[in-house]
């Protein structure tokens, strides 16, 4: 898992080369085509929270994420015609997303495919098949897939947009930001979290993805149950969950409208004595909290590319300190198949 998370600032930029110039073959085959749809499972899943977010903020297109049991299990018939579906699995193997996505084509929809593996029976179901180059991923938890389909549900998703290749030059520094995400000590989180009796995770918007992975990690590397809710959610009923002996993770980019509210939760959370571990930020944030893992220097529409990296290597570190093996996750294999 350490080496794989290392290899994420390559396996960005040759993922970007790869499927970048496959922009224009997407913006055709979404010509007329409205909404989009988002269907994954597990880390992919988060991924495709983060691609809703940027669908409906970048391109402006309405962007849900399907339940695939509404294919799998009940076999509803819809109209999908306005729809473009974006597919998503690390392996390209998972029966029910393969299921669903070839559903979805029968039902009108164009598809979008992005996997790990060009053979891959998703690969082969996509009109447009985005091939992550993240190389072969041996340890279960998914680290430098999960950080390349961002990438390509970056590309992907810019090819919706009216101005295709806006984001073009930010994106390019994406390899450089991963890298620097590999600099900073984690054993400070890492003994934070160690220590913990319970675990929140809060984030809000273009991060909320990243919010629900770090505590998706958390949970199978470290067997530590973990709940993920928006800021907006927190502030509600579970608020009152939040005492001393909660850690509450944090997770923000370092600009942007959603910082001031993760701001706000941050003086909020500290009042009611739980300790915070926070990922990313600006200044003022960082000093609300505990323990700071900095985040990258890009905008928050691209920073959860590499936000979730110091997490990452934190939620390593930890699994290692309380004698689990982050790479084999008890009861986990890589592919899980579900109905």
């Amino acid at each position: 898992m350490a080496r794989e998370i290392a290899e994420q600032p390559a396996a960005l930029a040759a993922t970007f080369e790869h499927v970048l110039p496959l922009r224009h073959d997407i913006t055709r085959l979404a010509a007329g085509r409205r909404h989009v749809i988002f269907v994954a499972r597990g880390s992919s899943d988060n991924a495709g929270v983060y691609g809703r977010y940027l669908t409906e903020i970048h391109a402006g297109r309405q962007a849900s994420l399907a339940a695939p049991s509404v294919a799998t299990l009940y076999g509803a018939n819809l109209d999908l015609s306005n729809s473009l579906v974006v597919a998503v699995s690390q392996s390209g193997a998972t029966q029910e997303i393969v299921d669903t996505a070839e559903w979805a084509k029968r039902n009108g929809a164009a598809i979008v495919g992005i996997t790990n593996d060009g053979d891959s029976p998703l690969a082969s179901t996509a009109d447009v098949a985005l091939i992550t180059q993240a190389g072969k991923e041996l340890a279960v938890p998914a680290t430098k897939t999960y950080t390349t389909q961002l990438a390509a549900i970056t590309v992907a998703v810019d090819a919706l947009a009216q101005r295709p290749g806006t984001l073009d030059a930010d994106i390019a520094r994406v390899p450089d930001a991963a890298t620097k995400m590999l600099e900073n000590s984690v054993e400070a989180a890492a003994d934070l979290l160690a220590g913990a009796h319970d675990v929140l995770a809060s984030g809000r918007g273009l991060t909320f993805g990243t919010t629900l992975e770090v505590a998706l990690k958390l949970e199978e590397t470290c067997l530590q149950p973990v709940r993920g809710l928006s800021y907006a959610d927190l502030k509600h009923g579970p608020i009152a969950v939040v005492d001393a002996d909660l850690v509450t993770i944090l997770v923000a980019a370092g600009e942007g409208p959603a910082l001031p509210g993760m701001i706000e939760l941050a003086g909020i959370v500290r009042e009611k004595g739980s300790k915070i571990l926070g990922i990313g930020g600006d200044p003022t944030f960082a000093a609300r909290c505990d323990v700071n893992l900095p985040g990258p220097d890009l905008p928050e529409t691209l920073a959860p590319l590499a936000l979730v990296i110091p997490a990452q290597r934190a939620i390593e570190s930890l699994a290692r300190k309380l004698g689990l093996n982050p790479d084999a996750p008890r009861g986990l294999r890589k592919v899980t198949q579900t109905d």
